[in-house]
């Protein structure tokens, strides 16, 4: 009888195995460089050209002037703050709002599912300043919109609480916030959908044979399986809103200016650059800081 042959401890992986170590690898090559090119290499940039020295006209030279920070936080700390606290109030309107139509058109809405999605994201074929200054008519002195405002007592309660300055509904910091609210609605709205649309019923139902109010369902099994749509719309909502300009701008006065508006006249007009590129940065490190330690917190598998 013939030996068999002996059993070699060397054995190499198929070619198809070692192909395939590699493949994600390149899959992601595209997005890596597309990420250093057009985000790394910028920021990158932006903070050299902070601590650059000099004028428009005689140019910049690298001097390693930090001191421009503490300038940049001593003159718009305000602006900062307030940008956070007008992004954070527009991310939570636009939670309140949308999560129930998001609910409405993943669950409910049946064969008119695709109608409202189209219109939830119709605003975005008309162009973001069209939209922004569409709001000036809206909260005119006149409208209808503040007429009624004025009748049934809302002007009163919001210059009570501090966002008007009068019985007008424009120039105000409630006029910045609904027209950061509405622009950036469906960034919340679509993410909600897409994770309440892979929602399964059967376990609402489940939780309702097991003697759970209709709260109860929402709160332990809607609400939790939903998060990662929730997170995700807030992220979408707060980076631009906190970083916004053309609301301010447009809707404000010189009491509701926001970091961005600041920025852009520091490029623009003043010709500042290290100082706007050093409010840039900033902004940049506190919106990466703040969302890092949201996701940390209230982050769910899909997203940590």
């Amino acid at each position: 009888m013939a030996e068999a042959p002996a059993l070699s401890t060397g054995v190499s992986a198929p070619p198809e195995r070692q192909r395939s170590n590699w493949v994600p690898y390149a899959l992601l090559l595209p997005g890596l460089l597309w990420l250093v090119v057009f985000f790394v290499v910028p920021m990158i940039t932006l903070f050299s050209q902070s601590l650059q020295e000099g004028s428009v006209d005689e140019g910049y030279t690298f001097t390693g002037n930090v001191a421009i920070y503490a300038e940049a936080f001593q003159r718009y700390l305000p602006q900062l703050l307030r940008s956070v606290g007008y992004a954070a109030s527009a991310t939570l309107l636009t939670l309140l709002l949308g999560y129930p139509l998001a609910y409405f058109i993943a669950l409910k809405a049946g064969r008119w599912k695709n109608v409202l999605l189209v219109l939830v994201i119709a605003p975005f074929f008309t162009s973001f300043l069209i939209r922004t200054l569409a709001w000036q008519t809206i909260l005119s002195d006149s409208s209808p919109v503040t007429e009624f405002a004025r009748a049934i007592g809302l002007t009163d309660l919001l210059q009570a609480v501090g966002l008007t300055a009068n019985d007008n509904l424009m120039a105000s910091k409630f006029a910045v916030i609904m027209g950061l609210t509405y622009n950036f609605l469906p960034f919340m709205i679509l993410p909600l959908y897409s994770s309440l649309e892979r929602l399964d019923p059967r376990l609402v139902e489940a939780a309702g044979d097991l003697y759970a109010s209709p709260w109860q369902g929402f709160r332990f099994v809607t609400w939790p399986l939903s998060l990662p749509g929730v997170v995700a719309g807030t992220l979408l909502t707060f980076i631009p809103a906190a970083g916004d300009f053309i609301n301010s701008k447009l809707l404000g006065n010189t009491q509701t200016v926001m970091i961005g508006q600041v920025i852009d006249a520091q490029f623009l007009r003043v010709l500042n650059y290290p100082l706007a590129a050093a409010l840039s940065f900033i902004l940049l490190v506190l919106i990466l800081t703040l969302v890092t330690a949201y996701v940390r917190k209230a982050g769910t598998e899909e997203l940590v």
